[in-house]
């Protein structure tokens, strides 16, 4: 793995425990609980395989299964491939779950249906090779539902320490800079949808135009359909 790939392993391990500790809460009633009904808009089950690019834990994999999706799963973190191999034997799910890094998928081309990837091609050192990869991987037609932080969540802070020019595991990409580099490397955007920070409230974000909207986002999902080759 490269040096960047290493230390997002390790960072992602050690996280690990806190994330699990939160997620169910974080996909029932958090800021991911509008994520799933979001994708099963745009992918059915009876289209085929979906893949969890950066799928941690395993919930939304586990969670898609139950329902009768047909899932696999995929993680940097050792650890996470763990709870998340624990979280399917509880629901008596059999899913595959591997560790691997989403700019180099170990996947055939034209493999996957849909593919979710929320908050992790930012986490990479090319979000570009990321979305290729994703592409790569899904057959012509198919999509993408990708998660990127809003401007000033929380979790942008992983990317701080690169002022002092440290290594970190986050790129700092912007909703807008993922629609437009999606749009520009063989994807169309079928849909977007803001989850807001607390605060934003309907009659607000009402007034807003979309870029306001994307600036005022806890996270904002796109859903981003694969063009013909």
């Amino acid at each position: 793995m490269s040096e960047w790939s290493t230390l997002a392993a390790e960072k992602w391990d050690q996280f690990a425990a806190d994330w699990h500790a939160n997620s169910d809460n974080m996909w029932e009633n958090g800021s991911r609980r509008t994520i799933l009904p979001f994708l099963q808009k745009y992918v059915s089950i009876s289209d085929g395989p979906i893949l969890d690019a950066g799928c941690a834990d395993g919930y939304a994999s586990c969670k898609l299964a139950s329902i009768g999706y047909a899932m696999e799963g995929i993680d940097i973190a050792g650890e996470m491939i763990r709870l998340a191999n624990d979280r399917a034997k509880r629901a008596g799910l059999s899913l595959p779950f591997q560790t691997g890094d989403i700019s180099q998928l170990p996947f055939a081309d034209n493999t996957f249906a849909g593919a979710l990837s929320i908050n992790v091609v930012e986490f990479t050192p090319s979000p570009l090779k990321a979305l290729l990869e994703l592409r790569r991987v899904l057959k012509p037609g198919g999509t993408l539902v990708l998660g990127i932080l809003g401007p000033t969540a929380g979790p942008r802070a992983h990317s701080y320490r690169r002022l002092y020019e440290e290594p970190t595991i986050q790129n700092t990409m912007m909703p807008w800079e993922a629609k437009k580099l999606a749009s520009e490397n063989g994807f169309v955007r079928k849909d977007e949808e803001p989850v807001y920070k607390e605060g934003i409230t309907p009659d607000i974000a009402g007034r807003l135009s979309v870029e306001l909207r994307e600036a005022v986002s806890f996270l904002t999902l796109f859903a981003l359909e694969k063009t013909l080759d």
